[in-house]
């Protein structure tokens, strides 16, 4: 089958090759023009045209698809590419522009998406990223026939993965892509053998992930720690999370944290804690200083404070629990375990 594949990111660089590995015919890719990247911003080319043109596969970069829109000659010279091509069907994967009914149309069989979310949940952006977030414990992927609305077409086919409370964001992209690039070749099979059976979405369990936003960095110690942790896994790598710390001018990235429940003594997981210091509302966590800073009793802590600084982590209080810090790292510095970290922390509460 000749298929146009239009995407930009890592995630869509796997579907393409696996396309490639099928047999199936490329004769066109559609990405997002380069973009400046890394320190000195260098124009880089996606991932996708990186594997595109190492497959000697002619590449289009429009700037715009519609064509009444900003750059109409990028849409005249993408169409007539898409001419010249005569694809039977179109592939897209995270691709970054809206396609125009004209290219919905345009393909014998229209256009696939491989969609990172069990439609008709998480529709839009960011739905690797939303699903952890609210503590989902399943997601999957949806090959979806495309119309013009937001991710509303007939679901062809699903395929479901299960969300860990050790699933990262960048952990579970990868496990959606390797599955997205399985399900469309599948979906793809189906159709050549007649056997796709188009299912109409849903309106009850429709759910809208919004694009992520740096903005959404800062954890609110208001908030129960389970919450939080959810969020440092569903913000890693990016736009990351960022908590204050004492004694530091920047907030600190935390790339991961654990929550611990509610009524958890830090106490009871350090026998060798000093004897005095509950009198005194201070904890000495640990043997002395080099191996674990002095802390304030978490009994009657407002949220934000830290209650153990050690080796096993950094525990803040939040609205409900502790919230253990595991790596961190500091504005202009390394990523590296908590214990580390707290090595080199001068100003310690």
């Amino acid at each position: 089958m000749r298929i146009v594949f239009a995407g930009t990111p890592e995630f869509a660089r796997i579907a393409l090759n696996s396309l490639l590995e099928a047999g199936h015919e490329v004769p066109l890719v559609l990405t997002q023009p380069d973009r400046p990247s890394g320190r000195g911003l260098k124009l880089t080319p996606s991932a996708v045209k990186q594997a595109a043109t190492a497959a000697a596969i002619p590449v289009c970069q429009p700037r715009s698809l519609r064509l009444d829109g900003k750059y109409p000659d990028d849409a005249v010279a993408a169409r007539q590419a898409l001419l010249d091509a005569r694809p039977d069907l179109m592939v897209v994967a995270a691709y970054g522009l809206i396609l125009p009914s004209w290219v919905l149309t345009l393909p014998a069989h229209g256009c696939f998406n491989i969609h990172a979310s069990l439609l008709p949940r998480w529709r839009g952006a960011a739905p690797i990223q939303r699903a952890i977030e609210a503590g989902d414990t399943h997601t999957g992927i949806t090959i979806m026939q495309m119309d013009e609305g937001l991710d509303t077409g007939d679901m062809l086919l699903r395929r479901e993965v299960p969300i860990s409370d050790q699933h990262t964001a960048a952990i579970l992209h990868d496990e959606l892509a390797a599955e997205g690039a399985r399900a469309i070749v599948d979906a793809i099979d189906a159709l050549t053998h007649g056997t796709l059976a188009p299912v109409p979405q849903p309106e009850l369990g429709v759910t809208y992930a919004d694009k992520l936003s740096k903005l959404e960095s800062p954890l609110d110690v208001s908030r129960p720690a389970r919450e939080l942790a959810r969020r440092v896994r569903a913000f890693n790598p990016v736009p990351g999370a960022t908590l204050h710390l004492p004694g530091l001018a920047e907030p600190v990235k935390v790339w991961n944290a654990v929550a611990l429940e509610a009524g958890h003594d830090t106490r009871e997981n350090h026998a060798d804690a000093a004897s005095d210091g509950s009198s005194s509302g201070v904890q000495q966590a640990g043997p002395g200083a080099d191996s674990a800073t002095e802390i304030a009793s978490g009994d009657n802590a407002t949220p934000g404070s830290v209650v153990y600084a050690g080796p096993e982590g950094v525990d803040i209080v939040t609205a409900d629990g502790l919230l253990r810090l595991l790596e961190i790292q500091k504005a202009g510095g390394k990523r590296q375990s908590a214990g580390v970290f707290v090595q080199g922390w001068q100003d310690r509460p």
